[in-house]
């Protein structure tokens, strides 16, 4: 019976680990396309019925299993069944806290291709995905990687779905009309503020393919949707939106470029006395370190971006022009930065 491991390996079986850190990413994400946490129920199932079940054969698929349980993903019985663990479950596509597209949003095949160049990004602190595929990274995803796109999109969605209802318990919009959600994805932040407050407003802005895909809730027919206006658009390029208050959340980790035009069109569209509140995962203070470094350093490779600190993230926003009044965190892993317009 293989059990994860409760006692620290010496330092030189550490390293050895940690450099066959692909093989463990590549068998969630293998357990993930194959869909064994959907199929493995609350009971413990032999190999023989998982592998019918996922059109797997049983002696490969035991030896996936087995590399698994090593980090605590899936348990292998006494008896040789195999169960679920509070990991492995969250693999499952149904699961309300599903991490199964994330999963697979994170090990995508461009990733394999990037990683070997962690070393060249490092050197020119550029991204190699332009070098690797000939175009800005979001146009390759969109262009020529329709599959991975869909998979962004889903693992966008759920992070987002996942969040929304800390974010609104979380701000205190009493008072203000309207609020914009900025590169909001689906929406399910505003519409989670449109439900706390039913005397507000809201408006979201994102690219066209994925405004088109709003959360039912905010389309016409849906709920919220006489108090809501979908605006297509890049905020990159203009924010075409008047609001009380903008929330901009884990979009500032693009290029520095990119980071400033962003901020210069919300403060130009909200004017003086405007609220923006910026959230975001800061790679100083949360108990996610070893996700959180790494995602920093995925950003670098495909766009050139980077999570930020609490003082890089101070230093954009006053660079900005905005003026800071409280940072707090949200949640375990998100911290908001609330800010104001100066007259």
């Amino acid at each position: 019976m293989t059990t994860a491991q409760t006692a620290p390996p010496p330092p030189a079986m550490r390293l050895r680990e940690l450099v066959f850190g692909a093989a463990c990413a590549a068998a969630i994400r293998a357990a993930a396309r194959l869909g064994v946490a959907d199929a493995l129920g609350d009971d413990p199932m032999p190999v023989t019925d998982l592998a019918a079940a996922v059109k797997a054969e049983p002696k490969p698929l035991r030896r996936l299993l087995r590399a698994l349980t090593c980090y605590g993903v899936f348990a292998e019985q006494p008896d040789g069944t195999f169960a679920h663990t509070d990991m492995s479950r969250q693999l499952r596509e149904d699961a309300p806290d599903s991490l199964h597209f994330i999963a697979l949003w994170c090990t995508e095949p461009w990733t394999w291709d990037a990683w070997p160049r962690l070393d060249e990004a490092v050197r020119s602190g550029r991204n190699v995905v332009e070098d690797l595929y000939g175009k800005e990274f979001f146009d390759y995803l969109n262009n020529d990687a329709p599959e991975s796109a869909d998979v962004f999109n889903r693992a966008m969605t759920t992070s987002s779905a996942q969040s929304a209802r800390d974010v609104a318990q979380f701000l205190d919009l009493s008072g203000s009309s309207t609020v914009a959600d900025i590169g909001g994805g689906q929406g399910h932040v505003v519409a989670s503020l449109l439900e706390k407050h039913p005397s507000l407003t809201g408006i979201l802005l994102d690219l066209p393919r994925v405004v088109e895909n709003a959360d039912p809730r905010l389309r016409p027919g849906g709920a919220l949707a006489d108090r809501m206006r979908i605006v297509p658009g890049d905020c990159r390029t203009a924010v075409p939106a008047r609001a009380d208050v903008y929330i901009i959340k884990n979009i500032l980790e693009w290029d520095e470029d990119s980071t400033r035009r962003t901020l210069r069109n919300v403060i130009e569209a909200g004017g003086p006395g405007t609220r923006v509140i910026v959230i975001e995962n800061l790679v100083d203070d949360t108990p996610s370190m070893r996700f959180s470094t790494a995602m920093d350093l995925l950003l670098l490779l495909n766009v050139g971006g980077a999570k930020h600190t609490t003082e890089s993230m101070v230093a954009r926003l006053t660079d900005a022009g905005l003026v800071i009044g409280d940072i707090r965190p949200v949640n375990p892993y998100l911290h908001a930065f609330d800010c104001t317009v100066p007259g």
